[in-house]
């Protein structure tokens, strides 16, 4: 898969993984930021039941990628399986695109899109590191780029589909608003896929050993089959909360119980490692619980108690649509990723970097700081409506969090989990981020408006009562994970006198 005739050089090839990835983020992102509203304000749901559809898809587009990689490495190929699903992706964003109020077909859109994003992800992804294979120092420097692209992808569509919702609303009708800001989803898709057609004989020697061969009709009859099974099978539970419900916490005991069985069944050098990793995961899981509020919780606090504009020293500088403010998520994550790695490479020079686990309680500290701003700004609120600027703030610091907590996520596989289990223990870490997305849905339904309440003053309240008390479970959080250094410093001292054979390096496309 090394050989390249005639030679093409890892920058060309890199670019055309990336640039894809980057109108797939576009695509993703632009959905998402309107999906909750859409389903509150177009199609009526109430604030609990489109918390919890999001959540049940958050919760399936974090589980399908394991179906996918596996897919891409064993039957159609890295690199056909990355491109088919960019073209489901399309399709998915497309059915958004038709101007109808029927929620059955929104169900259906949502499950193209999950077995859309679980082809893609992961083979993507996959594509880079066999790009970069054996240069460490490379792959660092090219996942470090791909962050960035991935979100200020993310970080223009979060900017520009609801200015377009708004636009095509104000102009022509409603309806249409929100149907062409979908569209604008399926026309990124469309543009990434006709710029990988120019740029594909740079890809043509990566990819795994079904990627050198034609596909096999059987193979391509059953991934298909499998494939509208995997829609249909999204779309009842999208409309089941009861079957979401119990898909998930199932998901959570069969992946807690597959983790103790592996800690009793693993070899005394791994055992530690494998600990450590299980300690890990489940503070992850807590930080996913805070994470899912941006796309819930706070969009709609964005609706009903943001001060949109942005003034400084009396002057109004710009004006932002609710949903918007989901892109300083985004935003600040470029800001604070070159910085953090600035000073990783500081401290490690120096001997003095931080373990990963004092990085999780930094992460959960900042995240509750982040919290309690909100609630800061209730304070200073005008007619309810809190400054906007507290919201920039506010997601400056829980963005801190993610980057030190979700960031190191993937990494603290590779670092402590046995190369034999590697894509096993893959799998289960994105399974158990979707189970908390799933939770944190859950968690968000404690500051639902009930219908009969339109007073910003009195939805203040009941949005800041949650905010504080996510802030007080992310100082408990922050106290367990100090409480945890001693013996997260022993199990990581043991792993490593274990001299277990580590996984791959792994990257999260996501940050």
């Amino acid at each position: 898969m090394a050989i390249q005739n005639p030679p093409v050089s890892q920058t060309k090839s890199f670019s055309t993984v990336f640039l894809i990835e980057m109108w797939e983020r576009f695509g993703f992102y632009g959905m998402q930021v309107l999906m909750v509203t859409y389903m509150v304000k177009k199609l009526g749901f109430p604030d609990v039941d489109a918390n919890l559809v999001w959540g049940a898809a958050s919760a399936l587009i974090y589980a399908t990628p394991a179906i996918g990689g596996w897919i891409g490495d064993k039957f159609l190929g890295t690199r056909r399986t990355m491109l088919t699903g960019a073209v489901v992706l399309m399709f998915g964003y497309a059915l958004l695109w038709i101007p109808t109020n029927s929620t059955y077909f929104l169900y259906i859109a949502l499950g193209v899109i999950i077995l859309g994003n679980g082809l893609f992800k992961p083979n993507a992804g996959n594509l880079v590191r066999k790009i970069y294979e054996g240069d460490e120092i490379k792959i660092d420097s090219a996942f470090t780029i791909y962050y960035m692209a991935v979100n200020v992808g993310s970080t223009i569509s979060m900017l520009l589909t609801p200015w377009i919702r708004d636009y095509v609303g104000a102009h022509y009708s409603d309806a249409l608003g929100w149907h062409t800001a979908f569209g604008v989803c399926s026309i990124g898709l469309i543009l990434g896929l006709v710029n990988y057609f120019f740029m594909r004989r740079t890809l043509a020697h990566v990819g795994s050993e079904p990627d050198e061969h034609p596909p096999l009709v059987k193979n391509i009859l059953a991934i298909i089959g499998a494939g509208i099974l995997i829609i249909a099978a999204s779309a009842y539970i999208l409309q089941n909360q009861g079957v979401a419900q119990a898909c998930v916490y199932i998901a959570g005991v069969v992946i807690l119980g597959i983790f103790v069985h592996l800690i009793r069944s693993s070899a005394q050098g791994e055992r530690a490692g494998l600990i450590a990793a299980l300690v890990l995961t489940v503070q992850t899981i807590f930080f996913f619980i805070f994470y899912q509020q941006m796309s819930t919780s706070l969009n709609l606090f964005a609706q009903r108690n943001v001060d949109l504009q942005f003034s400084l020293f009396g002057w109004n500088i710009f004006t932002w649509i609710p949903e918007q403010f989901q892109s300083l998520n985004a935003i600040w994550i470029v800001i604070l990723s070159p910085i953090l790695v600035w000073l990783y490479n500081t401290l490690g020079k120096h001997g003095k970097d931080f373990p990963v686990a004092a990085k999780f309680a930094l992460g959960f500290a900042a995240v509750a700081a982040g919290f309690f701003m909100y609630g800061l700004g209730a304070t200073t609120a005008i007619a309810g409506k809190i400054s906007s600027w507290y919201m920039v703030w506010g997601y400056g610091l829980y963005s801190l969090g993610e980057v030190l907590v979700s960031g190191l996520g993937l990494a603290m596989i590779a670092r402590y989990v046995p190369a034999r289990m590697g894509g096993f223990m893959m799998g289960a870490y994105y399974v158990a981020s979707g189970v908390a997305q799933y939770m944190g849905s859950v968690v968000a339904n404690y500051a639902a408006i009930p219908d009969n309440i339109t007073d910003p003053l009195q939805s203040l309240t009941i949005y800041t009562s949650l905010f504080n008390k996510l802030g007080l479970v992310g100082i408990l959080c922050t106290g367990i994970a100090v409480g945890m250094l001693p013996l997260m410093k022993k199990l990581s001292l043991n792993h490593a006198l274990a001299n277990v054979p580590p996984f791959p390096p792994v990257h999260n496309e996501d940050l």
